[in-house]
This record gives C-alpha cells, structure tokens and sequence, in this order.
C-alpha cells in the first residue's frame, strides 16, 4: 500500500535523515567527498530545513511504501520558487526516493502529487532543475512532457554545475 502524507515541523529530524540519506546515495559517485559534504551541510542543516517546513508557500509530502518511508517530494509557489520562471508555476524542487525503493514508480506518484497541486492552486505550468549529468531523470521528465527552456548554474561545494530548467504547461 502507498499512502502520500504531508510533512509538518515535527517531522523534522526524519526530514533531515531522509534528505542527506537519499542526495548522497544518488550523487555521491558522480561527486567529491568534501563537496558533497559542503553541500549538504549547508542544505540540510535543521535552520534551513525547518525555515522551509515554517513557509506557507512551500509544501514537502513523505511517501511511504507498505508504512515504511521511501522519499518526499518539495514543491513550492510564488515567493518561495528558487527562482522565476513563469509567474503562475510551481516549482518542483525535489523529487527524492530512497535507493531500497526506487523503480517502484513511487517518484511518478509524487509527481502526479505535484501536478495535483498545481492544479488545485491555479497554476499555469511546473517547472524543475535537474542535473544535466542526471539521465534518467531527464528522460522521465522529457516522458512527462517536459521541455526544456533554459538552465543555472547549481554550486556542489566548489563544484559549479549546470542544471537544465525544464517546464511544463498544464493549461
């Protein structure tokens, strides 16, 4: 059974354990250590992590797999979108599943979450960064009917990467 359930404050500490669990294991290979860990220890810190739960135009979801946690989903609107794209969007900031549960199409369930979301609050298109090194979650959101329409520079430590922005219109 999958249930989606909407994060508050006092999920914090698993919020943080999840969050640094889940980037390592998915970009630690493609990444130094010690900008890895720069990364998250300005990511993640329980401040950032707890600013963000506080914001009301940012929403974080757990999914869990037959009760136990495999990922969250971050999305955000208007003032809190990493940046603007189009004035009427919501931003997907992270789509994060632990490595014990993904090709469970759990990812493509929070993201329908997102689109949800969207629609409920009036929004014209989502958009996303992703990693132009990360392939497969390209190709899931090139699937999804994504398109890309520009890209920013994303900082890993002292590592300057390349994010595509990718959108997607739903009106």
């Amino acid at each position: 059974m999958i249930e989606i359930k909407k994060i508050s404050l006092r999920d914090l500490t698993v919020l943080k354990a999840l969050s640094i669990k889940t980037f390592t294991d998915t970009f630690a290979k493609d990444n130094t250590p010690d900008d890895l860990k720069d990364y998250l220890d300005q990511a993640y810190t329980e401040e950032k992590l707890t600013s963000e739960l506080q914001n009301e135009q940012s929403e974080f979801y757990f999914i869990y797999s037959n009760e136990q946690l495999a990922g969250y989903l971050k999305i955000n609107v208007n003032d809190a979108q990493t940046e603007t794209i189009e004035k009427d969007a919501l931003e997907i900031e992270r789509i994060y599943i632990d490595s014990n549960f993904k090709r469970l199409g759990l990812g493509k369930m929070l993201y329908t979450k997102a689109i949800e979301r969207a629609k409920e609050l009036n929004k014209t298109a989502i958009w996303l960064g992703v990693w132009e090194r990360n392939f497969s979650a390209m190709k899931f959101y090139h699937k999804m009917g994504f398109t890309q329409v520009g890209q920013h520079a994303f900082y890993m430590g002292e590592d300057e990467q390349i994010d595509l922005i990718m959108k997607k219109h739903l009106k």
